[in-house]
């Protein structure tokens, strides 16, 4: 952000503020910043935590715990590339860090239940409705079913993410994302008309 300095004969004078200064400046609406954020991405951290096999209530916690990292991140003028993928990889290494301290390995139940909403069309008839209530039930029996890095992808993905944004927020390669995405497809197609 250049500085300008004028004076009444001259032509204003253009002076580079640092660049460093420019980097690390925190912006005045960092809350509104963290805020944002949470409103646009709280749901899709939480499920991504939910597959790691952490109980909903535990997610929750880690969830503000994700988002005071991010305040703190910025507060501290840490970039700002894509934070979307930031908050959920930090959420993630949160939630697998919590698993290894309770010492457990419990598979992920239920939270597919909890946020699942029903969109069923009142105009249609109660065959349609059984039947799409048929569909879901059935998926959400493979989505339980599923190695928990399929699930985990397939969740990610869900939420928009890239393959090579998955990638980061899990560890693995970019081809280990697209098998498990391929093995995932092939089974929750299986189920699908």
């Amino acid at each position: 952000m250049p500085l300008s300095i004028s004076s009444p004969r001259a032509a204003p004078l253009e002076v580079p503020l640092d660049a460093e200064r420019e980097r690390t400046a925190t912006p005045l609406n960092v809350d509104d910043e963290v805020l944002r954020l949470f409103d646009a991405t709280a749901p899709a951290v939480r499920r991504c935590i939910c597959s790691c096999g952490v109980s909903p209530d535990v997610a929750d916690d880690i969830v503000q715990e994700t988002f005071l990292a991010l305040f703190q991140h910025l507060r501290k003028g840490g970039h700002r590339e894509n934070l979307r993928a930031w908050v959920i990889q930090v959420g993630y290494r949160l939630a697998l860090k919590h698993r290894r301290g309770e010492g457990r390995r419990r598979r992920w139940q239920g939270p597919w239940e909890a946020d699942v909403v029903d969109v069923s069309d009142p105009t249609t008839g109660p065959e349609a409705a059984c039947a799409a209530n048929e569909d879901r039930r059935r998926v959400r029996s493979v989505l339980r079913v599923l190695p928990e890095r399929d699930r985990q992808c397939v969740c990610l993905r869900a939420d928009g993410l890239r393959y090579r944004e998955i990638a980061d927020v899990l560890g693995i390669s970019l081809g280990s994302v697209a098998k498990s995405l391929a093995r995932a497809v092939g089974r929750l197609s299986a189920v699908i008309r």
